[in-house]
């Protein structure tokens, strides 16, 4: 229960943090790049949107851009003609320069119906006033509109450029109403009215472009930097153009050179893009219908918050392998979705919150999972430690294949039984005291040997020991383990005992017990109570032969026996009765071990 109360308080806290980041576009600039690089997919330019560039070439030929006479632009309209559909200038042309200059390309204007040319939007920053008299803030506050020196027939569009806080264009403002002592205006940007114009000259009907809540148009590129056809303003002047080639054309003059300083960063591509180069985007996603919108931020960020806790609870649930595989396709599909929403249906999303909430997903859960088995592990460990080698419970945390549970399963195993000879008169002859500072010392002796032979210390009854080998975990060999294991402990003897005659008169002996063969071994006992243990006709014969053994004597069974002959030394005591067996069993002492000292 306290389990799924802490899934559940998880899943929400993930559902409630994507909402939030997601609603508030918190991480604006990450999603802004990742709509770059992946739904910026390149597409063809019109090829009837040619650039007249100012560049370094015209620069050359003509001196600085600031010193000439506005008859060039008078000659570059006599030089097309009516070839084009629309011609727009890219430049400001504010204020007087040249008499004979401005008066030839003010009648140019004038007898011209298809020219569009750039004004230019003036902001601030300024404290305004709401109606309730509470101060506001507005940093696009027009403060003035700057026009051409001269209009004539020519329609006027704004040419402010606007780049995001990371100085990459992705939108324009198609339109803007400025209140004035005569009314409310309305000012169209530059690339509006050259669609505009195209759109009268040409006889095709005309659609307003899909807007965000700002009012902003977002941009698809269809070319990047230098890909619209870009015919050098000198070359056109000099004759070495044929005006033919502008014919029904849009046609956008413009600075094409890195010194005019007219140049901005662009989400398809490393390099920067010129302003006209700009316009002529933003002119064809007019002409091709192609200015996608951005999805419903509510809407949108409700899924993606459902999205995210589906699949958390999802990754919990499954394997890490199968976990794996839905992550790697749900991330591509979210990536293919989103492309094929911008580049077909014309929809924005903001596909970098999903993948990276996915991400956040698997990784949480992939943790949680390896979290969850490591306290496992833990636990497994401390129900094992005090009764099983360090070597095994160091197996069991490295495997994790081991589950605590009720009940058990029949293995193969070799059992030790070790008790102390003459305990109940011994201890009715010493100080309480006395005897657990000495059942202490034998404990210490009969679990060490145990430990370092790799067995399991089943449990201490009064003042024996029982022992088993080769489980919970398989142990190779294990019936020679438990022989050295008896030998150990009764090596281990004398010295205990040499210290109980010093100390307190007393002779201390063993008498130990080993067999093999299959028995149930397994947790036993109830819900909160359990014990490991071994249950079986093999625990018993062990249990018999300590039984039986004297001081100092170590009997086995003749199945070890066969197990362990080519490296043991032995008397055979021959054929015993046991208690509780029908048939006697054949049993040997043990009196030596190979590469072990008596």
């Amino acid at each position: 229960m306290k389990k799924n109360l802490i899934l559940i308080l998880e899943t929400l806290l993930i559902g409630i943090l994507a909402f939030v980041l997601c609603y508030s576009d918190y991480f604006s600039a990450l999603n802004s790049l990742y709509k770059d690089k992946l739904y910026q997919q390149p597409r063809a330019v019109d090829s009837s949107i040619k650039i007249i560039g100012v560049d370094e070439k015209t620069l050359d030929a003509y001196g600085p851009y600031g010193t000439w006479s506005r008859q060039v632009y008078a000659d570059i309209l006599q030089t097309l003609g009516d070839y084009p559909a629309v011609v727009g200038f890219d430049i400001m042309f504010v204020g007087n320069m040249e008499e004979a200059g401005d008066k030839a390309f003010a009648e140019c204007l004038t007898e011209r119906d298809n020219i569009v040319l750039a004004s230019h939007l003036v902001y601030s920053t300024k404290v305004e006033y709401d109606e309730n008299g509470n101060f506001t803030q507005n940093p696009f506050h027009v403060d003035m509109v700057e026009y051409p020196y001269a209009t004539g027939n020519a329609s006027l569009g704004f040419a402010n450029t606007s780049a995001d806080s990371d100085g990459v264009v992705r939108s324009i403002v198609p339109k803007v109403t400025l209140s004035t002592e005569n009314g409310e205006e309305q000012h169209y940007s530059f690339s509006y009215q050259v669609y505009k114009k195209y759109c009268e000259r040409t006889g095709t009907t005309m659609r307003e472009p899909e807007l965000d809540d700002n009012g902003a148009q977002w941009i698809y590129y269809a070319g990047k930097p230098y890909e619209y056809e870009c015919i050098s303003l000198v070359d056109l002047l000099e004759g070495k153009v044929d005006a033919r080639v502008f014919t029904n054309c849009i046609v956008l003059v413009g600075a094409y050179a890195t010194g005019l300083q007219d140049q901005f960063g662009v989400p398809n591509s490393r390099n920067q893009m010129f302003g006209v180069e700009i316009n002529a985007n933003v002119v064809q996603g007019l002409l091709d219908e192609t200015y996608p919108h951005i999805s419903d931020r509510l809407l949108t960020s409700l899924v993606i918050s459902l999205l995210s806790m589906g699949f958390f609870l999802l990754f919990t649930k499954l394997h890490i392998k199968w976990g794996t595989l839905i992550f790697a396709i749900s991330e591509v599909t979210t990536i293919v979705s989103g492309i094929l929403l911008y580049t077909k249906g014309g929809i924005a999303t903001p596909g970098f919150y999903l993948v990276s909430f996915l991400a956040i997903d698997y990784v949480i859960a992939l943790a949680a999972g390896y979290l969850r088995e490591w306290v496992a592990k833990r636990k497994i460990a401390s129900v094992f430690r005090k009764y099983v080698a360090p070597q095994v419970v160091d197996d069991i945390m490295k495997s994790g294949k081991y589950k605590i549970r009720l009940g058990g399963e029949t293995r193969n195993i070799a059992v030790l039984f070790v008790d102390i000879r003459g305990f109940t008169p011994l201890s009715e002859s010493l100080e309480p005291a006395q005897v657990v500072e000495i059942l202490n010392e034998y404990l210490n002796l009969t679990t060490k040997s145990v430990f370092a032979n790799k067995g399991t210390l089943d449990k201490f009854i009064g003042d024996a020991t029982m022992a088993v080998f080769n489980a919970p975990f398989d142990l190779d060999d294990y019936e020679f383990h438990a022989v050295c294991a008896a030998w150990d402990i009764v090596a281990g003897a004398k010295a205990l005992d040499e210290m109980c005659m010093t100390k307190f008169g007393k002779s201390v002996a063993f008498g130990v017990g080993v067999n093999c063969g299959e028995a149930v071994v397994g947790n036993i006992g109830c819900d909160f109570r359990m014990d490991y243990t071994a249950i079986g006709d093999t625990v018993n014969t062990a249990a018999r032969l300590e039984s039986n053994a004297k001081r100092g004597q170590v009997l086995i069974s003749e199945y070890i026996y066969e197990k362990v002959k080519d490296r043991v030394t032995v008397n055979e005591v021959g054929e015993i009765p046991l208690k509780g067996k029908s048939k006697g069993v054949f049993v040997y002492e043990l009196t030596g071990i190979e590469g072990k000292e008596a």
